[in-house]
Formats: C-alpha cells, sequence, structure tokens
C-alpha cells in the first residue's frame, strides 16, 4: 500500500513572518508530476494565490531546498517562492498586515499533474506570525503621540528603534513587530491619515517626532544608547531629519527616500526645512498607474538646497537602501546624492542599491506589489519591482537593518 501524501512544514508549521521555512512533500511516485499551490486569505478577503509545477524525486520526495521548479508562478530552486510569487487575482492589490495579533495562515497543497488542479494529494498549513512568543503590544496615546510600542520578552536593556512608514499614512505595525520579536523595543509612529492626524498636514512639527524619542527613551528596557530610526519613502528623509535634528538619534536607514525634505515643510526650533519643489502636473500617466519620477524639480539645482537635510552636521550613523527598479521615486539617484554629500565631509556610510528591486521593499516574503492604490492620493501609483530580485532584496536589506541597528545602538 501506497503510504500517504504528506506535505510539511519545517522546522514548524508555525514561525514568525520573516522566517524561512523548508517545504517538503513525502509519499510521492518516483518522479511524480504534481503542482503545488498556496493560497492565503488576507484580512478583507482577497485572496492571494501562487503555485509551481514539480517533479517528485526517484523515492517519491520533494524538497523545494533542493528540487527546481519548472515554472508556474517562478521556476527554479526557489525554497521560498511559493511566499514570494504570492499575488492577488485582482490588479494592484498589495498583502499588508493590519492586525498584528493574528497570523497570516498559508495553505500548502500539493496536485495530481502538471495540468488541471482537480486532484488533491495531500496539505498542510504554514502559520505565519507577526509576534514572537512573549513580545507585548501596547497602544501608546501620550500627549499628541498616536503609536504602537512592541517590547520583546525579559527585561532588556534593548535597542530601541522608531519605525515610520511612508505618505500612505496610517499606523503601519507589521515592520515594527517583527522586529521586536528580533530583540528591539520598537514604536511604530504614525504621522499622518490616521485618527484625527491630517491625510495631507500643512505642516509636520520636529517636535512631534521629539516627543516619539523621549517617549521611547524613558522606557525602562531601552539601552542608553541613543535611539535608531526607521524610514520607507517619506519616513525615509523625516528618519534623516530626526537623526539630523534630534540628538537622541544615533542611526538611521533610509529606504527608497531621499536627502531632501519632501512634500511637506518640516517645522523645527525657529527653522523650517522647505519641501522640495514639485508639480503634480508632470505626474505622467500609464494604463491608468500614476508615476512620480519626474515631478521634482531638478535636485541638483542650487535653487532647491535650501530643502536639503544637513545630514553631515548629524553625528548619527546612516545607512541608505534603494532599488534600481523603484517606478515611483528616483531614491537610487536621490540616495547617491545623500551618500556623496556626507562622504564629501568624510563620514563613511553604508548604501546598499539592489537591481531589480521596486519602490516597496518590505520585510522578507512579503510577496512583490508593483503597483496599488495609494489611500491619501486616492490613486493607483507605480512601485516598480521585479519578483525574483525584489525578493532576494528584501531579504538581503532585512539583515542589513537589523545587523546595522544591532552594531550601532
Amino acid at each position: 500500500t501506497r503510504m500517504a501524501v504528506q506535505v510539511a512544514v519545517l522546522p514548524s508549521p508555525q514561525c514568525l513572518f520573516d522566517d524561512p521555512i523548508q517545504i517538503c512533500v513525502t509519499g510521492l511516485l518516483p518522479q511524480q508530476a504534481v503542482t503545488l499551490r498556496a493560497r492565503l486569505l488576507d484580512e478583507s478577503g482577497e485572496l492571494f494565490q501562487a503555485h509551481a509545477r514539480y517533479w517528485a524525486g526517484s523515492s517519491g520526495e520533494l524538497d523545494l531546498a533542493h528540487s527546481p521548479a519548472l515554472g508556474g508562478s517562478y521556476s527554479g530552486v526557489e525554497p521560498m517562492g511559493l511566499l514570494w510569487s504570492l499575488q492577488s487575482e485582482k490588479p494592484h492589490k498589495r498583502l499588508a498586515k493590519r492586525n498584528v495579533l493574528t497570523p497570516f495562515c498559508v495553505d500548502l497543497e500539493v496536485y495530481d499533474g502538471h495540468g488541471d488542479m482537480s486532484r488533491l494529494l495531500g496539505k498542510c498549513t504554514n502559520e505565519r506570525k507577526f509576534l514572537g512568543e512573549g513580545v507585548k503590544r501596547i497602544s501608546v496615546r501620550e500627549g499628541q503621540l498616536k503609536a504602537t510600542l512592541f517590547l520583546p520578552p525579559g527585561s532588556g536593556p534593548f535597542p530601541g528603534l522608531i519605525d515610520l512608514y511612508g505618505s500612505g499614512g496610517g499606523l503601519v505595525e507589521y515592520r515594527a513587530s517583527l522586529l521586536a520579536s528580533r530583540g528591539f523595543v520598537t514604536l511604530a509612529l504614525a504621522y499622518m491619515a490616521f485618527d484625527d492626524l491630517p491625510a495631507m498636514p500643512e505642516v509636520l512639527e520636529l517636535s512631534y517626532f521629539e516627543a516619539a524619542v523621549n517617549f521611547l527613551r524613558k522606557q525602562q528596557q531601552v539601552k542608553d544608547t541613543g535611539i535608531g530610526v526607521l524610514g520607507l519613502s517619506k519616513g525615509a528623509d523625516l528618519a534623516l531629519s530626526m537623526a539630523t535634528f534630534l540628538p537622541g538619534v544615533k542611526a538611521a536607514v533610509s529606504i527608497s527616500g531621499s536627502g531632501f525634505n519632501s512634500f511637506i515643510p518640516l517645522q523645527g526650533d525657529g527653522f523650517t526645512v522647505p519641501p522640495h519643489p514639485f508639480d503634480l502636473g508632470r505626474i505622467k500617466c500609464e494604463s491608468g498607474l500614476a508615476d512620480f519620477r519626474d515631478i521634482l524639480d531638478d535636485h541638483r539645482d542650487p535653487a532647491t538646497w535650501c530643502c536639503r537635510i544637513p545630514l553631515e552636521k548629524s553625528l548619527a550613523k546612516f545607512l541608505f537602501l534603494s532599488g534600481l527598479d523603484d517606478t515611483n521615486w528616483k531614491s537610487d539617484l536621490y540616495c547617491r546624492d545623500a551618500v556623496q554629500r556626507l562622504q564629501q565631509h568624510g563620514r563613511k556610510v553604508e548604501f546598499c542599491s539592489y537591481s531589480g528591486a521596486g519602490h516597496l521593499l518590505e520585510p522578507p516574503y512579503f510577496p512583490l506589489c508593483q503597483a496599488s492604490l495609494h489611500k491619501v492620493l486616492g490613486l493607483f501609483v507605480q512601485w516598480g519591482g521585479q519578483w525574483r530580485e525584489h525578493a532576494k532584496a528584501q531579504e538581503d536589506a532585512w539583515h542589513r537593518i537589523q545587523a546595522f541597528f544591532w552594531q550601532h545602538l
């Protein structure tokens, strides 16, 4: 009698979202043609799916760490391909986690043959969590602050991080919760388009971000070596501004950002950094998708230099990450400009640009989103990226970010 077909997720069917896993199938016929499928239902009921075709090995086994996919959502040896290639039927949907207290459940199914998926042979579920064992999630509404604090288990002290997302606004917690699960006290901070924070503020006050730094520094479990800030897109230039103007910030990571202030004036104590001049009339629309890359005036024009963040005055450490296939923002060009400025002032700076990566460099195994709805602008915008390259970039960036903060905090 043939053994039943079994799909196993190793080392455990439960893991953190950023954990790599090993997917194995046993009990197949030697050299059997099979199709593997992954299905994930997000919190709004949107179905994300991926599939790939394989041949079983000579003893009826299949291990995605060694067996090449023959096609489908990806091809070649890709141990995590079924996760990073997940895609919604509806175009321009972005997979994001709203409630970090619940996991994403990924159903992994194996079907007979390379044609229609009518004969299910076996399945299992991989539970991918956003909160590690013992991590606490605490809602913060102190003064004007609107944030969520994540505390790793134990008394620490741990390095403290502030996590900022982009101009889509809201209070985004999933990256912060994963970083806390990796040993950082992390504050996910909202600064626009959340509760009573305006969708497009007329001005951003540096004092708001300073209050966040002070709040984090006074937490018992936080090391007193200073705070780290990481930001994506608009959050990236805010991270750089915080590292420049707030002495409590010792390390900053800019993801797909710029070394100048963008879109909204930043008001400090007795000074204002104006936004880099832009013209929304220069948005290009291709098949209903907005491309923002040409909306800014030339950043090399000295008339725009009053909008630069004076990074060279900061004592903080910097890490810049950008994708060469970013179709939303000239982030690589703007990063290089900032890096060059720092280097001219004799500063060492870490910089990594990824070929084939788009604008939304997320924690690993989030599938690429090439375009989606920008909530604040109400437009579908392009983000760019190539599936496989973007997935590899996210894995590398995630390791770099953590190593950078461990080193400098």
